[in-house]
């Protein structure tokens, strides 16, 4: 139990051998550690076989008493997983296998010997890295809020209260009053990180201010963006962090009680942070009276059913509450009446793990990061045609282009840079002409995108814009409440004019319609998410109108997508194999043995197995 600040300090100084061990401030020449990605990703690519298997060898091998293998959170690099690295060595191995936990324990452990293969090794070049910061990946990147993902065991508080944690909690308590603690997080210039980008500080300045027997504080881990990831890494790779951050937040607002509003769709990050919770409550970091002072506060996690909408503030309070997840009109904000009525402070995951640094850092350090109007650092999903898919965290004010290709790697399959999708289904494409945008929040906004959670989607000259539109639509009439008007059936509306067009049956006043239309519902809705829904729809006719009217006017889908617009036809140089025959699902190819076939375009459902299956490319799509 840590009642007190000694109590703290005796815990970091029974295990600060582990962190100078990791840093090779300890010299240690027969030790190793050994830390094996435990993030959602690596675990589907058997990274726990892989942590049981090292440790079974280790057992074997009779060196159980000075290497061992554990889980730690997500090391970012996604495309090279499942990952781990070795201590003190800083030997860094890439999509690693339980197969090869022999080899490295026999020849790394034993031996002292690199396992070259293992290594990661540059694009098209023979060169082997064998430290993660020199891989062009993290050469960009500074780690805040990942700052302990891939660096500790997240379900040991002991080896978060080593990495620094809970100071700053201790810090706030016995050492700066409410208003010192807003002042900084104000003057840190910290904006948050969950979309609408307003300042942390500044938000919870207001509801310290409002008068009120009761305030809440809640962390928005409902993060529903298709291909973002952002917040559930940082809850299964550092959920201390967070813990930390709401208790920081709870103490300068003047609050007792929280609650986490998390994805039932992230059982990882589920599990971890009830850990986590679990062990602050029993360390006496949660609870009566936290580290001898008067403060107290707890944590409840509630978990989301999946809705999209319940990401907008006021429909996640009415969720909580029991009621069904619908936005309300604003004002009043939740500073002022949130949940049940009381003052309630909402931040984000990530919003909530920049926090404890920054209070040990000082807002000075951190507002030196970034831009002038956007400090700090963002953490990204960079998913898509890009090469290095994963997580990245950058400061503000580098480019889109640094993250594309010196991050990223740049465009898979050597294919040709189309557009970027920022902010998710509210956000909008950013195109070639502006790849040397600086990442922030305004320079986002001047462009018709905006910084969303921090989704990245990658797209290439493969894919179709009019198809682009039409996904994130249909993704919006899913996630819909259907409590107002314009999102209700606007959406609708568009969505049926996409597909109509996608099915060669565009005519030329939809595009005019779809213009007016999306401005409507961006003016009439009623929360964030039918404002922002037409976004995709305005973006894609304003940076490709010319693929909007080659579907119309043309008939045809210039990237090859639409199967409305597509057609199948068998060259002359068909060799008669039967094999298109054989394998189409519908039938329609007829022909005989060493003749040219043919295809019956009516019956055609235009589903591509034939072309992926002829042995000669008799097949062409067009």
């Amino acid at each position: 139990m840590i009642k007190n600040l000694e109590d703290l300090k005796r815990v970091y100084d029974a295990h600060k051998e582990l962190v100078e061990f990791r840093e090779g401030r300890i010299q240690c020449t027969d030790k190793k550690e050994i830390l094996v990605c435990g993030g959602t990703g690596c675990i589907s690519s058997k990274s726990l076989l892989l942590v049981e298997t090292l440790n079974q060898w280790i057992e074997k091998h009779g060196l159980s008493d000075r290497v061992s293998a554990h889980i730690t959170g997500c090391f970012g690099f996604c495309e090279k997983g499942p990952i781990i690295k070795v201590f003190p060595d800083d030997i860094f191995y890439v999509k690693v296998k339980p197969e090869d936990a022999q080899e490295i324990v026999e020849r790394h452990m034993i031996k002292g010997e690199i396992v070259e293969r293992l290594l990661y090794k540059l694009p098209d070049t023979d060169i082997s890295i064998q430290l993660q910061e020199e891989i062009p990946f993290y050469k960009k990147q500074m780690r805040i809020a990942l700052r302990n993902c891939g660096m500790m065991n997240p379900e040991v508080i002991e080896e978060y209260i080593v990495n620094g944690g809970y100071r700053s909690l201790a810090k706030c308590l016995l050492e700066l009053s409410r208003d010192e603690v807003i002042e900084i997080i104000k003057d840190s210039g910290l904006r948050g990180r969950g979309g609408g980008g307003f300042s942390t500080g500044m938000k919870w300045m207001f509801t310290q201010k409002s008068e009120s027997d009761k305030k809440y504080v809640i962390c928005n881990a409902d993060e529903g963006d298709p291909g973002a990831f952002m917040d559930r890494s940082i809850l299964e790779g550092d959920p201390h962090s967070v813990i930390e951050g709401m208790a920081i937040c709870a103490y300068a607002v003047g609050s007792d009680q929280g609650y986490v509003y998390e994805r039932a769709e992230y059982p990882l990050a589920i599990k971890r942070l009830s850990i986590a919770v679990q062990q602050a409550r029993e360390e006496g970091l949660l609870g009566k009276n936290i580290l001898g002072s008067n403060f107290s506060f707890d944590i409840e996690l509630v978990f989301g059913a999946g809705a999209f909408v319940c990401g907008e503030e006021t429909a996640l309070i009415a969720s909580i509450e029991g009621k069904r997840g619908e936005p309300v009109p604003k004002p009043p904000f939740p500073a002022e009446s949130g949940l049940y009525g009381k003052p309630t402070v909402i931040n984000n995951v990530e919003t909530l793990a920049n926090i404890p640094y920054i209070i040990e850092k000082g807002a000075e350090w951190f507002s030196q990061i970034g831009t002038e109007k956007s400090k700090g650092t963002k953490v990204f999903a960079l998913a898509g045609k890009v090469n290095n898919i994963g997580l990245v965290e950058v400061p503000m004010g580098i480019t889109l282009r640094e993250i594309l290709y010196d991050i990223g790697g740049g465009i898979s399959n050597h294919r040709k840079f189309k557009a970027v999708q920022t902010g998710g289904p509210s956000g909008g494409l950013i195109t070639e002409k502006d790849l040397d945008t600086e990442i922030d929040y305004d320079s986002l906004m001047a462009r018709g995108s905006m910084m969303g959670s921090g989704g990245m989607i990658v797209m290439d000259e493969d894919n179709c814009m009019v198809d682009i539109a039409k996904f994130y639509l249909e993704f919006i009439l899913e996630e819909s409440c259907g409590k107002c008007t314009p999102c209700r059936i606007g959406n609708k509306r568009l969505y049926e004019i996409l597909c109509k067009i996608a099915d060669g049956k565009g005519e030329t006043q939809d595009l005019h319609t779809l213009e007016q239309l999306a401005l409507t519902i961006q003016d009439t809705s009623l929360c964030a998410l039918g404002q922002t829904a037409p976004n995709p729809v305005l973006s894609t006719l304003k940076n490709f109108r010319e693929e909007y009217e080659a579907h119309i006017y043309e008939k045809r889908c210039p990237a090859g997508v639409c199967s409305g617009l597509l057609q199948y036809d068998i060259l002359d140089n068909c060799i008669g194999c039967t094999k298109c025959a054989r394998i189409c699902p519908v039938h329609c190819i007829s022909g005989k043995v060493r003749e040219k076939h043919e295809i019956d375009h009516e019956k055609c459902i235009k589903c591509g197995t034939c072309l992926n299956g002829c042995p000669v490319d008799a097949i062409i799509k067009h």
